[in-house]
């Protein structure tokens, strides 16, 4: 068994797209997967699966979850190493940039290409900066993320399928599911 530590995309974000802890539980538990836990309610998701493929495991889940729900949940999964990583990073990002302004890390589903992560980190290297570690792009913005326009919809322009997460709930998880400290 191999544990994964699923991300799921755009879930509980309207009215057509619900898709409540318990019924991502059950959803996880008929794709195979043991000790499943959640945390929050927008689709973060520990579990352990007998594969330790990362496409595989997204590819399992992603169909329990279409076939659960009726619509696609692109889903991305870490190793709690990779986690651990992803939230080292960004502590080390505000601490390099000396950032007091909101972080947050879209999640890749895919490794980046090094000709793109040189012309994204180029592009976003002012006001608002834009920094790759893995499959980790940190986004270290301003106070108000609404009015920023770095955020996962140019992330995904680039580097295809990402879903969101800010540093706090990146660091959580990585205490609570990876044994970060």
């Amino acid at each position: 068994m191999t544990t994964w530590i699923a991300f799921l995309r755009a879930i509980n974000l309207g009215s057509t797209r619900k898709f409540p802890k318990a019924d991502v539980i059950a959803s996880v538990e008929r794709a195979g997967g043991a000790e499943v836990a959640t945390y929050l309610n927008t689709g973060n998701v520990r579990v352990d699966l007998d594969t330790g493929e990362r496409a595989e495991a997204e590819a399992l889940l992603e169909e329990s979850f279409a076939a659960d729900r009726g619509f696609e949940v692109p889903t991305v999964c870490f190793t709690p190493a990779e986690l651990a990583g992803v939230a080292e990073d960004a502590e080390r990002l505000a601490a390099e940039l000396d950032w007091s302004g909101r972080r947050y890390v879209s999640l890749l589903k895919r490794d980046p290409e090094p000709e793109a992560i040189t012309a994204f980190e180029a592009r976003w290297n002012g006001a608002e900066v834009g920094r790759i570690r893995g499959r980790g792009v940190h986004l270290l913005l301003g106070e108000d993320f609404h009015t920023s326009k770095l955020t996962n919809a140019p992330v995904e322009k680039v580097f295809g399928v990402s879903t969101n997460r800010n540093v706090t709930v990146i660091g959580t998880l990585a205490q609570r599911w990876c044994g970060r400290s």
